[in-house]
This record gives structure tokens, C-alpha cells and sequence, in this order.
């Protein structure tokens, strides 16, 4: 499986509600977080049912149970750090074509650079990360039904380039073991590395560095 990111350029709406207890507001951010049926900026196509079960079972295991937590800015890889955390989303449901989420800003470090960002008035957006491949049919990029999605991250710049990331990522084939996930391809590297004698070790990351840039 392979880590596999979308970013939105839909506007977000900022949106302060009073706390339950009445003692002050919390922000939220509502918007699109995902689409389906759509070609996205990465060329790929979400299948609405694909997309249906990922986000059913995401509501299930993580909305409902207050474990669907995201980050700012995308991490290196699938799992959630924590100390990076600074939202949580609290609905995903559909609108035609579109899953329309709502997240709270937490008041975690990272979330209160968020609100900063909001009262500052800069524009932010969101990026959704799962795990899963794809398949080529009729010259289009089609998301496979073992998509799973892991969470939907706020961005500082949804519109800006990213291919490179996206492509370092999206050519390391990511595995489980023990319970964690673990890139296979990286690991690969290293260990073709460590096998190859003193003298021919420029040779061979030269041919390393070429294989990796192929799968950007």
C-alpha cells in the first residue's frame, strides 16, 4: 500500500460556536475535505463507493469515538503524531459528490498556531492522507476499494506545488509489522546500500538516487 495525499483548494469557512460550559468560543473549520467521482489535481479518481466505505468505517473507528484527530501540515508518513495534533474532527457526511467535514481547533500548540493563522486572516486549507493503491483504466488513475483513510490535516497552502513530497512519498511502499507501519521501499535502499563493498558505494547510490527519482 501506498500513502496517498489530496489536497483541496475549496475555501473553508471559520466558524466560533460558545462552549458548552459557557465559558468562551471555539473555533471550528468547515468545508470540503474530500471528493468522489472527480479528477483530482493528482490526476486520480475517487470512486464514490470507495470513497463511501473509507469514510463510513473512518466515522465508525475514529469520529464517533473522538480518535479522528489531524495534524498541521502533512507529516512524513501515515501515522498520527500526536504532538503535532491540532484538530478534531467532529463530522464527515456527503453532499452529492462531496464529503463536507467540520473539525474543532484544539487548544494544543499546533492548534493555537492554527487560530493565530484564522485571526491573522491567512487562507488555509485542507489535505486529506490514507493509505491504498490505484489502478489504470482507460488512461485514468482509479483509488482501489483497500483504501483506508487515516485522517484530514490542515495545510497552510493547498494550491502550492507538491508533486516532489507527494512523489517521495507516494514511491515508498509502506507495510505492516508488529502492528506499525513501516516503509518497505526505504528500507530496501538502505539495506541494498550496506551490501555493496567500500569502493563501489558512489556507484551504487548513484543508481539508487536514479530508481528513486523514477517513482516520483
Amino acid at each position: 500500500m501506498k500513502l496517498i495525499t489530496e489536497h483541496l483548494e475549496d475555501k473553508l469557512e471559520y466558524i466560533t460556536e460558545a462552549k458548552k460550559n459557557g465559558e468562551g468560543k471555539d473555533t471550528y473549520i468547515e468545508g470540503i475535505f474530500m471528493q468522489a467521482e472527480k479528477q483530482n489535481r493528482n490526476n486520480r479518481i475517487y470512486p464514490k463507493e470507495v470513497l463511501a466505505e473509507a469514510t463510513k468505517k473512518y466515522v465508525s473507528e475514529q469520529v464517533k469515538t473522538g480518535r479522528a484527530v489531524g495534524e498541521l501540515n502533512h507529516p512524513e508518513g501515515p501515522a498520527i503524531n500526536l504532538d503535532k495534533v491540532s484538530h478534531r474532527i467532529t463530522e464527515l457526511k456527503w453532499n452529492g459528490d462531496d464529503v463536507v467535514g467540520k473539525a474543532l481547533v484544539l487548544d494544543t500548540p499546533m492548534g493555537k498556531i492554527v487560530k493565530g493563522l484564522v485571526e491573522g486572516g491567512c487562507k488555509l486549507g485542507v489535505s486529506s492522507r490514507g493509505m491504498g493503491t490505484v489502478e489504470q483504466k482507460e488512461g485514468k488513475t482509479f483509488v482501489k476499494d483497500d483504501f483506508v483513510l487515516a485522517t484530514v490535516d490542515i495545510v497552510q497552502d493547498p494550491s502550492a506545488p507538491s508533486a516532489f513530497v507527494e512523489g517521495i512519498m507516494e514511491g515508498v511502499e509502506w507495510i505492516w509489522e508488529n502492528g506499525i507501519l513501516k516503509p518497505q521501499q526505504i528500507e530496501e535502499y538502505e539495506t541494498e546500500i550496506k551490501k555493496v563493498p567500500m569502493g563501489r558505494i558512489s556507484e551504487a547510490q548513484e543508481r539508487i538516487f536514479g530508481d528513486f527519482l523514477s517513482k516520483l
